[in-house]
């Protein structure tokens, strides 16, 4: 373990920003590390919105999923807790975070989950390669702006295809009824809009 950690903070340091970092640089790193997860709701939002039932099915199996993830991913901060790297005064950090558990990167484990989701599903596989790579620019820019050590981008990254493994199974007994239902309560609630043609019913 001691090894594995002086790797783990050794990594760190070679990929993490330092004050001389051109000013664009870290910007961008900044827009990647916060802003480009907020992709995978806007996407599941327009799948649902404009798609038909089987998009609707497949974001809701991909929201399910990410649940799981999350889930697993709080028990492991349970269990084995580990400090972010500015906790322990190591390298140095370009935004203000709290001081949470590290292990592993939930920013990573929601764009990788939604991406298996997705390569799972064969049908939307090129896409979810795509948000694959998304979740590794997203987990490398967390590293480099000093929240997260390279570890915990490893560990969301293999947590997720083992959490959406894990939901699919149940959901091809339980999807379709629970499809039926979110789409009847979402018919009603938003019956105006769809009615006018503004979103698909």
């Amino acid at each position: 373990m001691d090894f594995l950690e002086s790797f783990n903070q050794s990594l760190f340091l070679l990929i993490n920003a330092d004050p001389a970092t051109p000013a664009w640089r870290i910007q961008a790193a900044m827009l990647a590390a916060n802003r480009l997860i907020l992709l995978v709701p806007g996407i599941m939002a327009a799948a649902w919105l404009w798609g038909g039932e089987q998009q609707r099915s497949l974001m809701l199996k991909a929201l399910a999923s990410i649940a799981v993830a999350l889930f697993a991913s709080y028990l492991c901060g349970l269990l084995w807790p580990h400090p972010r790297p500015f906790v322990i005064g190591l390298g140095h950090a370009f935004f203000a975070h709290k001081p949470t558990s590290s292990f592993p990167s939930n920013h990573t484990i929601i764009i990788a989950t939604f991406a298996f989701a997705l390569i799972l599903d064969r049908r939307r596989a090129a896409w979810g390669w795509l948000a694959l790579a998304g979740a590794v620019v997203v987990g490398t820019s967390r590293v480099y702006l000093g929240v997260h050590f390279p570890l915990d981008i490893a560990g969301g990254l293999a947590l997720a295809p083992v959490a959406a493994a894990l939901t699919a199974p149940a959901w091809r007994r339980a999807g379709g009824p629970l499809t039926a239902a979110a789409q009847g309560l979402y018919r009603k609630m938003l019956a105006l809009p769809i009615a006018r043609g503004w979103i698909r019913a």
